[in-house]
């Protein structure tokens, strides 16, 4: 009975573990370079209050996820994860088709 409670906590422990983990370098990466980024070092460097920005970004950055954690828990509800899957590359594609040919008219 003890091995099984300790299989079950492992898995859980693993599973958390494992989300987590994919979730900090998803993030990371995305966040690296992008236009929040560059805004905030443009405003740490004009302050000169670096950690007045750093808290200031980060709490936006964490208000930013709630946001998107509470529409996802509510779409995981009413969308199929097969279906949710499909809309967001849909989405993905538009969204880089529209920024492609944004992209190119400019410089035409």
């Amino acid at each position: 009975m003890n091995n099984k409670l300790e299989k079950k906590e492992n898995n859980i422990e693993k599973s958390f573990f494992s989300i987590f983990i994919s979730t900090f370098t998803t993030i990371f990466i995305a966040e690296l370079g992008d236009k929040t980024q560059i805004a905030t070092l443009m405003l740490s460097a004009e302050s000169g209050k670096p950690i007045i920005v750093f808290i200031g970004s980060s709490l936006a950055l964490i208000s930013s996820s709630v946001v998107g954690v509470l529409i996802g828990k509510w779409l995981s509800k009413k969308i199929s994860p097969s279906k949710f899957s499909l809309f967001t590359g849909a989405l993905m594609i538009i969204i880089s088709i529209f920024l492609a040919y944004d992209t190119f008219h400019n410089y035409l």
